[in-house]
């Protein structure tokens, strides 16, 4: 049976060269401890900020600013109690928005119960954050504002440069997650004006299990998560995940060496699903911003149809794709996302998202939309 996947936005498969170069810090003499002080602890150390490097060019960052996690998660939770405990003699007030990815929007909520002061603003029928709306929320006791740069469920791409510089002439300190923009949009942490920022490896085709956190210079954040040893200058505790960190620095150069002509390639294919099925199909609502969207993402609600049942139907015939986010996967609830954007919640059971990568060709886009239209046909009819 033919597959195609289109769930990029739920993970990528390792790159052949992200794998080449970690299989090399897998056998052989490159197993050291980086924090050991002899030859097999030195050459470990030297990759280590080799990779470092790579990944602060892709950001437009410096190497020292640049500190390795377990993945988009916990740099997301160390991003916010690192700012927020930090400043206490500032304030205890932190903004958010209604539609972050639950690794932030969760902690944001955490703090809500142990006497923080929280905002979760609203977002608009596209899944957009008002530059308006953060000022109007701010405080003289707000010390940190976290939103996302895309939404990983809808694709909207939000005003952040703008929103940083209102951050900035306010003396707050900014976190973006950046987990799904990272080599798809640019992202440059000074065109950005940012103070914290996420990414993750496994979603531009490096391993599961890494991330990075970056945290600019002189901002007023400290390590409160974690405790154990001095790795990575004292910011994140415990031997480091090796064969990942240079994975994820192999995967970070891929991802910026060729982000302009494949985003182009993606917004095509994309594009023409989009057209697709919204004129190919009734009863169905394009959600997020139709053009300040990721370029590889396209995502739907079908009215009369059950996600579940959808993607079950998908898999039949070979297309992998997702109702929304990954980690959200086990939840019968409907996407949070959806519903702060007024979707009506049977409305949003329907949901569907196609997110597209290296390994899709206009045929697999093609044989998609050959497929979907019977696919709905079939489920309407026993609604």
């Amino acid at each position: 049976m033919r597959r195609i996947y289109l769930d990029h936005s739920g993970t990528t498969p390792v790159d052949r060269r992200v794998a080449d170069e970690m299989y090399r810090f897998l056998i052989g003499d490159n197993f050291g401890n980086p924090s050991s002080h002899h030859y097999f602890g030195y050459s470990v150390k030297q990759a280590v900020e080799e990779a470092r490097e790579k990944v602060a060019h892709a950001l437009g960052a410096s190497r020292e600013e640049v500190v390795f996690t377990s993945g988009g998660t916990e740099a997301d939770n160390l991003a916010i109690h690192g700012a927020v405990t930090t400043n206490l003699k500032k304030g205890n007030h932190v903004i958010t928005s209604a539609i972050e990815h639950h690794a932030v929007l969760n902690t944001v909520k955490a703090l809500g119960k142990q006497g923080f002061e929280t905002t979760i603003l609203p977002v608009d029928h596209y899944g957009m954050v008002s530059v308006e709306a953060v000022r109007d929320a701010i405080t003289d006791n707000t010390t940190l504002i976290t939103i996302m740069h895309a939404n990983n469920e809808v694709g909207t791409i939000m005003p952040i440069a703008e929103i940083g510089r209102l951050t900035r002439a306010r003396g707050i300190v900014f976190h973006v997650d950046a987990v799904q923009s990272f080599g798809k949009i640019p992202v440059d942490v000074n065109e950005l004006n940012c103070d914290l920022l996420t990414i993750s490896a496994h979603k531009i085709y490096g391993p599961k299990g890494i991330g990075a956190l970056y945290i600019r210079k002189g901002t007023r954040w400290k390590q409160t998560l974690m405790h154990g040893g001095a790795q990575e200058q004292l910011r994140r505790a415990g031997t480091e995940n090796i064969p990942g960190i240079i994975g994820l620095g192999k995967a970070a150069e891929l991802a910026t060496a060729g982000r302009e002509s494949e985003s182009n390639r993606l917004k095509m294919l994309r594009d023409r699903l989009i057209n697709g099925i919204t004129g190919g199909i009734g009863e169905v609502q394009l959600t997020g911003h139709p053009e300040l969207r990721l370029p590889n993402h396209a995502s739907f609600c079908f009215e009369q149809v059950e996600a579940e049942s959808l993607l079950y139907n998908l898999d039949l015939k070979g297309i992998a794709a997702s109702s929304g986010s990954a980690c959200t996967s086990g939840s019968m609830e409907p996407s949070h996302v959806l519903l702060a954007m007024g979707m009506p919640p049977h409305l949003a059971y329907g949901s569907l998202r196609l997110t597209l990568g290296r390994d899709n060709t206009e045929e697999d886009i093609e044989y998609f939309l050959a497929t979907i239209g019977p696919v709905i046909e079939e489920l309407r009819s026993s609604w």
